[in-house]
């Protein structure tokens, strides 16, 4: 075998259902802690090409083990190295919005085209930066988009044809777009003010749009759940008959499902790029074919 996959405990359920898919291993990568915090990884032995499955959800924690397993893949003879992390982090901090900040997009970007020879990932928050490959210098990249996967599920959900897909702010206009046009529906995006992470302001230009239809809120990531929370009740308050949210990276805490009923949201479905209890979406029809040249006998 030419190929093979490689995850850490994190992840490891959905790496299994790739490498199922692709009809290759999947081996689980060993994480020591030391008593003083250090991380010790240890792979079984690589074949040539190694995939390396990582969901970057709360990322700080699980960056460096996932430096180190390259590392510790390289020594043990991959020659080809293609990270799939579904979720990819330290997107969103594309320049510096004050003075005196990191522009993590690009440190990541650095640091990632140093260790790997690809790049595979999903709707990327790539919002100021026109092409993945620009942030990761001299390997291969490539950002798929899961509108289809979703706009599937909302078909088998049985969503009425009156439907409104709403984006909450401007950045989520050509994914709420894509997603509409796929199902043939209506689409309208609220203009964001934001004054912290967890305070925004979210004013829609035609609100009547929605009143008496069913209106689904979709974006590519759910974190602090403050905008999501913030757009349904406005939603609402524009007589919208019900709110359903759709999104690619479900980042919030499990706990905020009840703010989210208790504020009317009906129902939440995410992909499944990092483990959370509202997956109903799985990615691997989408990041299979993506792999498929990897996975043939002689094709490096």
């Amino acid at each position: 075998m030419k190929t093979g996959i490689h995850a850490f405990s994190w992840g490891f359920k959905q790496a299994q259902e790739l490498a199922k898919n692709l009809q290759i291993p999947c081996r689980k990568i060993d994480e020591h802690k030391f008593p003083d915090g250090e991380t010790l990884v240890t792979v079984t032995p690589p074949a040539a090409t190694a995939i390396l499955y990582a969901e970057l959800g709360h990322p700080d924690e699980k960056l460096f083990p996932l430096l180190l397993a390259a590392d510790a893949l390289r020594r043990g003879g991959a020659k080809r190295l293609v990270l799939v992390a579904p979720y990819l982090c330290y997107m969103r901090q594309d320049k510096a919005f004050k003075a005196g900040q990191d522009v993590s997009q690009q440190v990541i970007g650095k640091l990632f085209a140093g260790c790997f020879d690809r790049i595979v990932t999903v709707d990327a928050h790539l919002h100021r930066t026109p092409d993945i490959a620009d942030v990761f210098p001299g390997i291969e990249a490539v950002n798929l988009s899961p509108a289809g996967l979703i706009a599937d599920d909302l078909r088998r959900s049985g969503c009425s044809v009156d439907t409104v897909i709403v984006g909450p702010d401007g950045e989520s206009e050509p994914f709420v777009a894509g997603l509409a046009k796929l199902l043939g529906f209506e689409h309208m995006v609220g203009k964001k003010i934001r004054r912290d992470d967890h305070s925004v302001e979210i004013k829609f230009p035609d609100p009547g749009v929605v009143k008496n239809r069913p209106a689904i809120l979709a974006d590519d990531i759910v974190s602090s759940g403050a905008t999501i929370m913030v757009a349904a009740q406005a939603i609402l308050a524009a007589g919208a008959k019900s709110v359903d949210v759709v999104v690619t990276h479900a980042l919030f805490p499990d706990g905020l499902m009840k703010d989210f009923t208790r504020g009317g949201i009906h129902s939440v479905r995410s992909t499944d790029s990092v483990p959370h209890p509202t997956n109903s979406i799985s990615l691997v029809p989408l990041l299979a074919p993506a792999l498929y040249t990897e996975c043939r006998e002689g094709s490096r």
